[in-house]
């Protein structure tokens, strides 16, 4: 159906902003900023209509999945309902939970064995049922509406276990290969199957009605079954009814509308286009599974088909792009820009505006923003301009659920912002979690944490060495508590290793969260008595003479030097996070070599390839670049890297470093995964795929010219103060946190830091 010219530019400034990133200096399209140029945020925080129902403000709590946050029956637990009313308390007008299956019994990808959920569920029985009136109940204590995201199923991108474990193959539109191991085949789905889903969604709406909740929320973008049937590049249906690919949808919403009468609100999640075609090259679309799901829907297609859809009873949408198998579309990343999405949602309301279609309840349907709207200038002007009439934000509320209510209280200065890593919020689906947050250490945890950790029964001393995130939340945590703290920094920097991180353009989000860590020491030092020393170096004497009741050591790493010929005496050689901070190092230098394919690495090619036009090559020695990195954030690196033609060569040892550059062996056999794969991901390291082609061995030596060499190999554990604190019984109490425990993420330091504040 060839590709859309409003799409294909929406996929190329994702991966192009950077290289003009002064022009889109906090606004839509490019860096966002935690501003408040606006305030007072009239717009956001006017109310709305919705079918009958009267929303406050303008923000709806986006819809993230709520996976194992309940009962193995299915029945929502403790953890979520104190998850969602701390949002409803932080202000947000309309919070919609996560997907919820209406396909039991039908999709095997929901289920567990034994008939165990780990999705909460709303079909099951009464006592399943209580815990969704208790949900809705203290939702609206707080003077919030909340909606059930209802889904008919996973379909090809659920789970592929269940073929193991249930010896059932996994259902969809069509017979398609499965997301996660393509060589899966998944199974047609009959009519009579069908027909059972529309039934059991249209009972869970009925339901839901009957619980008090406020509406219900269809998922029907991003692939998930809905999607796999109502649209083309999914549905291959040559007969029955729904070989015409919008019933199915239109039959779903009015099975609702039957069951719930015509004024319960229904919502419903749609993308504009999959931009499949649009973000892959013709190659990658004709050699690989993609093949497949050419001819999806095209734009005015699915304006047609969202016509259809309020004329069967849809009220609001929400709207955006892309689908798992370009997963950093529907779920952008950091390296995506601010606002990414609102040209979709404007194109959805002139469509709207100029056919003149009302909601069967005779008013304008609205349409949702979505993508990084986080900042709240950036909503604040996309509202103002019409570009959307509500606002979603997904990780922003993980991040801080007092967001709303700090903007409208004009303290933006005091928002806790996301950081786009979505290793909490996402990746711990992946790996069997639930939602959690990196900077916030309560998300999900609301039921065990207490908001305001009581004054402690007497108060210490106690030493934090290392201001980077576990540092300055253990030591700002524990003076908030009446402890006399004393913060110590060897540099003259608050942030510790994501000084460095925050460099690249790509990383403004981070550069956010860094200044929030600024201001959170000066109001500490300000109000709560912490002292803070930076340019100061610690020693276990020093601290030992210090009369300390506790010592944090929260030291970070160091620079890991791997053990290759010629490194030591290479004189064009310089760490990675040194080049961030020091980009003059960078000198003359066009042909740049980096060693290491992790997060950092990747993040340094971007950023060298897109800001400074240099010609890059990854060196890297395992299967994958960026292995245990969040799917999104890795795919859309990567698909930046290959259109600014970065050389990434996996399965790779650099065996020798001169002035004419690297020499390297490079495994060539035919079975080494392809470098530039975005569109399948990395199976949790727990998981076999017995499927997976045997990798040989074909081992070829060759030499790649360097004007530098950038190390990129990651840290280790910079313990030795710890160590030597502990042997000299410095103090009574000693502890190590974050990287100097264990190189990891912000997610963990952050995590140990906060339990440890509150339980000294």
């Amino acid at each position: 159906m060839g590709k859309d010219n409003l799409v294909q530019e929406l996929v190329n400034s994702y991966d192009d902003w950077p290289i003009q990133k002064e022009v889109f200096e906090n606004c839509a399209g490019g860096t966002g900023r935690m501003t408040s140029e606006l305030a007072p945020y009239d717009h956001l925080f006017s109310p709305i209509q919705i079918n009958r129902m009267v929303v406050k403000n303008r923000i709806v709590m986006a819809p993230m999945g709520n996976i194992d946050m309940c009962e193995e029956t299915g029945r929502p637990n403790d953890m979520m309902l104190q998850y969602f009313f701390a949002r409803a308390k932080g202000g947000t007008g309309l919070l919609t939970t996560g997907l919820i299956p209406t396909s039991h019994g039908i999709d095997s990808t929901v289920t567990e064995l034994g008939e165990l959920s780990y999705f909460p569920r709303i079909d099951r029985s009464r006592t399943v049922l209580s815990g969704w009136r208790d949900l809705a109940q203290g939702v609206h204590a707080y003077g919030a509406k909340i909606f059930v995201q209802l889904t008919a199923g996973l379909g090809r991108v659920g789970n592929p276990q269940c073929l193991l474990t249930q010896k059932k193959l996994p259902k969809s539109a069509s017979f398609l290969p499965n997301f996660y191991i393509s060589s899966i085949p998944c199974f047609r789905l009959s009519d009579g199957k069908l027909n059972k889903i529309i039934k059991s969604t249209g009972q869970a709406a009925a339901d839901a009605h009957a619980m008090g909740l406020d509406g219900v929320y269809l998922h029907g973008h991003e692939g998930y079954l809905l999607e796999q049937m109502t649209n083309p590049a999914f549905n291959h249906r040559k007969m029955s009814k729904y070989a015409d690919w919008k019933r199915f949808g239109v039959d779903i919403v009015k099975e609702i509308r039957k069951r719930v009468g015509p004024h319960y609100p229904i919502m419903y999640r749609i993308d504009l286009s999959l931009a499949l075609e649009e973000c892959y090259d013709d190659r990658t679309m004709n050699e690989t599974y993609l093949k497949r799901f050419k001819g999806g829907r095209t734009i005015s297609q699915t304006l047609e088909y969202m016509k259809d859809l309020v004329k069967a009873g849809v009220d609001i949408f929400d709207v955006d792009l892309g689908c798992y198998d370009n997963w950093w579309l529907p779920h952008p990343p950091s390296s995506m820009p601010a606002g990414c999405f609102l040209e979709v949602a404007r194109e959805a309301k002139r469509y709207f505006e100029e056919n003149k279609i009302l909601s069967n309840a005779g008013i304008p349907v609205p349409i949702v923003g979505v993508g990084k709207l986080g900042y709240p200038d950036i909503a604040e002007k996309a509202l103002r301009a019409g570009d959307c009439d509500m606002v979603m934000l997904g990780r922003p509320l993980l991040a801080d659920p007092e967001w709303p209510n700090k903007v409208y209280a004009g303290k933006v200065e005091k928002i806790r912002p996301c950081i786009g890593c979505q290793e909490g919020c996402l990746n711990e689906f992946v790996e069997a979690g639930h939602p959690q947050c990196a900077v916030n250490p309560r998300s999900s945890f609301e039921s065990q944490m207490p908001e305001n950790p009581p004054l402690a029964e007497k108060s210490r001393a106690i030493a934090v060495i290392g201001a980077g995130p576990g540092g300055v939340i253990a030591a700002v945590t524990a003076a908030k508590r009446g402890h006399k703290v004393t913060l110590f920094e060897k540099t003259n920097d608050i942030g510790g290793r994501i000084v460095a991180g925050s460099i690249a353009a790509i990383k403004y989000d981070v550069e956010n969260y860094r200044e929030y860590l600024v201001r959170e020491v000066s109001q500490a030092q300000a109000e709560y008595g912490l002292e803070y020393r930076p340019n100061t170096l610690s020693d276990a004497d020093s601290l030992k003479a210090g009369g300390y009741d506790v010592i944090i050591t929260a030291a970070g790493t160091k620079d890991a030097v791997p053990p290759i010929e010629g490194i030591r005496e290479a004189t064009n050689i310089v760490q990675a996070a040194d080049l961030f901070c020091h980009p003059e190092k960078l000198g003359k230098a066009k042909k740049i070599v980096i060693v290491g394919g992790g997060v950092v690495g990747c993040e340094m090619a971007q950023w060298l390839a897109y800001e400074y036009n240099r010609e890059v090559t990854v060196v890297e020695m395992l299967n994958y670049f960026m292995e245990g990195v969040c799917t999104a954030n890795r795919g859309h690196l990567l698909h930046a890297l290959k259109r600014k033609n970065v050389k990434l060569l996996n399965m790779s040892k650099v065996v020798n470093i001169s002035p004419a550059g690297i020499t390297i062996e490079q495994n060539h056999d035919k079975n080494v995964p392809n470098p530039y794969n975005s569109w399948s991901p990395i199976l949790p390291e727990n998981i076999q795929n017995p499927m997976a082609p045997k990798i040989g061995e074909d081992w070829h030596k060759e030499t790649i010219p360097a004007d530098l060499v950038v190390l990129a190999a990651g840290g280790r554990p910079d313990d030795s103060l710890y160590y030597k604190a502990l042997k000299n019984r410095s103090a009574a109490e000693i502890y190590n946190i974050g990287d100097s425990f264990s190189p990891g993420r912000i997610q963990e330091a952050v995590r140990a830091a906060y339990r440890l504040g509150i339980s000294i």
